[in-house]
């Protein structure tokens, strides 16, 4: 093999390529990643044997062949080149980088020995690719981080027609944002449970095109349940795919159609700033105390008797009946300060029903509309001591 290619092209390449490689593989060779030059490309791919992720670029080609080196390596290498284009040639030992004056030899793995990388499902739609990452970002924040509870680490993506959602909850909050997108059929339907992490660096990996599609299997014939994802860059073309998980998602979307019977409505960035002062001196595994009066809410939390924070905000408080059902709402401050980071809306929209029920926040445009935001966020309430 024997390739030119600029040095930033090389360098992005191989830093997402190198992203999926595994800190402790199950199998040397899997730390490896795998250069196949053909025409006048080259592409550069890792496996991990769950996640694989793929990068064609232009490159000169002048003798094509198929490489496998140091994926850690060859990252470290690509980062700390000089501004010039990068030669590598390549015998049946060993790589040989040229830039500049840099030089570098890097030692062969068995390319035989490389496992053959899943095949991309067949497309299922086409999604943008800034709404795309925007909407994974905002639910992926409820997804559990427990590996040992792996259903609580996914993000159930449901398709129905032209409608994509996506729904994630680690037990104690729950995130859900629909949006529209082109699926390949318009009478598609299903549903599958996506690792979140790996959906979430995808998601924000591929922004450089206008599009991602995204493509799915969930039979054992089309390849053991696999999503992949494809972006079109202005210089490159990613590719990833990932195997599914096939734990059985909670049934908790119902949870979203919460009918408070108080609502408080409060500029979300007013919010937001308060939450981060008053939760200084929230201690751990306390509830931050939002108490709900006829015209302002007021925003308490303590640590024993060492610190103590308080601070008032104007908001627009209904009530549904003749009595209020609810003084005060104790909220992990941690789980409230995501909600409202993720909402991106000007009001923040909280129904609650009861004490120790769920909340469930929306988003609004103006504090007197009706149209609440397409992305929803539910917190679990916690206790307040007595």
């Amino acid at each position: 093999m024997k390739i030119r290619v600029e040095r930033d092209a090389l360098a992005d390449a191989v830093a997402w390529v190198a992203r999926s490689l595994p800190n402790r593989p199950t199998a040397p060779i899997l730390a490896g990643l795998l250069m196949n030059a053909s025409g006048d490309e080259v592409t550069l791919s890792s496996f991990d044997s769950t996640t694989s992720a793929q990068v064609t670029m232009p490159a000169e080609v002048t003798d094509e062949g198929t490489v496998l080196v140091s994926g850690r390596l060859l990252n470290e290498i690509a980062r700390s080149l000089p501004n010039k284009p990068v030669e590598m040639v390549s015998d049946h030992t060993q790589v040989e980088l040229i830039c500049g004056s840099a030089r570098f030899s890097l030692q062969t793995l068995p390319v035989e020995e490389y496992p053959t990388l899943p095949e991309m499902p067949t497309q299922t739609g086409l999604v943008d690719a800034s709404v795309f990452e925007k909407s994974v970002s905002q639910v992926v924040i409820a997804a559990g981080r427990d590996e040992l509870l792996n259903v609580f680490t996914g993000v159930r993506v449901e398709i129905n027609g032209d409608r994509l959602s996506l729904l994630a909850t680690d037990r104690y909050r729950m995130a859900l944002k629909e949006l529209t997108w082109q699926p390949s059929s318009p009478d598609i339907e299903g549903a599958v449970l996506v690792p979140g992490r790996v959906l979430a660096d995808t998601a924000k990996s591929l922004t450089s095109g206008k599009t991602v599609t995204v493509s799915l299997s969930t039979t054992e014939s089309e390849g053991e349940g696999l999503v992949g994802f494809t972006g079109e860059g202005a210089k490159s073309r990613r590719e990833a795919t990932t195997r599914l998980l096939n734990q059985a998602f909670p049934k908790v979307r119902h949870l979203m159609d919460v009918v408070g019977t108080v609502t408080v409505r409060v500029p979300t960035a007013d919010l937001l700033a308060a939450v981060k002062r008053v939760s200084l001196v929230a201690e751990r595994n306390t509830p931050l105390r939002m108490l709900i009066e006829d015209d302002h809410i007021s925003l308490e939390a303590a640590t024993g008797d060492q610190a103590h924070a308080s601070e008032a905000i104007e908001a627009q408080v209904g009530v549904v009946g003749e009595e209020k059902s609810i003084e005060a709402a104790g909220f992990n401050p941690h789980y409230l300060l995501d909600a409202l980071g993720a909402l991106d809306a000007p009001y923040a929209h909280f129904s609650f029903t009861a004490p120790g029920k769920p909340c469930l926040i929306t988003g609004l445009a103006t504090i007197d509309g009706d149209q609440l935001f397409d992305y929803r966020h539910v917190i679990m309430l916690m206790r307040l001591p007595s």
